[in-house]
């Protein structure tokens, strides 16, 4: 793969992306541009830049017909049908599958840290082959490894907030119809996106209340860090894109580099949205992990200053309002875990009830579909597992894992 700025594109080049843009169009499709006509509008649709597979340029006459072609393109910039929710398996037969590669990625983001700190470079080869068991877990069923990123110890935020970074980038992706090799790269990114936090001494990490001008500088250098590792490590283009410039702001506000506007590319704009989410949504030693409604409502108000809109508002959809994993009360008092998700229905998702909040105790684990016709029940509201002194990690081994 190749990126050019698009004033290089040619006819009869494949082109494998739109890596950057100033405007809303999404190309999903990968595919050929056979007349200057089609660059013409893109150019006009806003592309600045693209990703091609040089391999695959065909060879045009001076009519622009193909000399040379192996099989039928299917033009840049045409849609085909495509399901962003579709899944071959099951949640439950998804579920443990996913919970071993959550566990091998706490493993591997544990041995890189040390590895850094040994002075060592890291292998960048495991956490390729992670990100692409990633991606195809989640094209079977990404609620599984969705239900897994809620899962979260309050004292594993250095190692959980990365990996769940580079599952939720995978299924954000999915849901624009990015194509595979591309999401690999934002899934090996986000997974690597903090590896320069090692470089800053804990109690700055870690510090419960307001830093001061010299921590808050060295907590902005991580990105910088993350960026110089990885290209030691040999990483370059989207990955390393992500690693350093996730904090950059479209308004100019972030760090480290002030990066703006068109400076900042499609999978950085999303890349800064799914870590903004998470680190939101996150249960920490010192602070309670934010109702996922509420952290959807700050990436809005950023927006457009620090945030793409168009983006926040697809990532709000294909996440969901009450993402899977989220305890939730319903009317009847029942609180329950969000284990399937309902696109067409975001407020009647499937819950798997197990407690009484009237009553205060536990009771008969019981999956409840909320759109089923014959359920009287309905989704009160999201609440945070502390506010009833709710072991939901321990439930979810017991009740959820097989």
């Amino acid at each position: 793969m190749k990126t050019l700025p698009i004033n290089q594109l040619k006819p009869g080049m494949f082109v494998q992306s739109v890596t950057k843009q100033k405007g809303k169009i999404r190309i999903k499709n990968q595919g050929w541009v056979k007349t200057q006509g089609s660059i013409d509008k893109l150019i006009k649709a806003g592309i600045l830049e693209i990703a091609i597979d040089p391999d695959k340029t065909l060879t045009l006459d001076n009519e622009n017909k193909v000399v040379e072609q192996q099989h039928n393109p299917q033009p840049v910039g045409e849609t085909s049908a495509f399901d962003p929710w579709h899944t071959t398996h099951s949640v439950s037969a998804e579920m443990g599958k996913a919970n071993s590669l959550y566990n091998e990625a706490r493993s591997l983001q544990s041995k890189a840290f040390d590895d850094i700190r040994d002075g060592n470079k890291i292998d960048i080869a495991p956490f390729q082959e992670l990100a692409s068991g990633f991606i195809d877990s989640v094209f079977r069923n990404q609620d599984a490894l969705a239900c897994i990123t809620r899962m979260r110890e309050k004292d594993a935020y250095l190692l959980e907030h990365s990996i769940n970074v580079s599952i939720l980038m995978s299924i954000f992706a999915k849901h624009l119809g990015i194509e595979k090799a591309i999401i690999e790269e934002l899934a090996t990114g986000a997974l690597l996106h903090d590896i320069g936090k090692i470089n800053i001494p804990d109690e700055i990490l870690n510090k419960p209340g307001k830093l001061t001008d010299e921590e808050y500088q060295a907590i902005q250098d991580h990105a910088r860090f993350s960026k110089e590792i990885l290209e030691q490590a040999g990483l370059s283009g989207i990955a390393v894109d992500i690693a350093g410039f996730h904090h950059e702001r479209l308004d100019g506000s972030g760090y480290p580099f002030g990066k703006s506007g068109e400076e900042i590319s499609l999978y950085v704009r999303m890349a800064s949205i799914v870590d903004v989410y998470d680190a939101l949504t996150a249960e920490r030693v010192y602070k309670a992990g934010m109702e996922p409604i509420k952290a959807f409502k700050i990436l809005k108000d950023g927006c457009p200053d620090s945030f793409d809109g168009d983006l926040v508002t697809k990532f709000i959809q294909c996440i969901g309002v009450h993402p899977v994993g989220t305890l939730v009360k319903l009317e009847s008092q029942k609180l329950g875990l969000v284990t399937h998700s309902n696109p067409t229905s975001p407020l009647k998702p499937q819950v798997k009830v197990f407690y009484n909040a009237k009553h205060a105790r536990y009771t008969e684990v019981q999956d409840i579909d909320l759109a089923n016709s014959r359920c009287h029940d309905s989704l009160e509201s999201a609440v945070r597992p502390r506010d009833f002194n709710i072991d939901l990690i321990r439930f979810f081994k017991s009740a959820i894992l097989p």
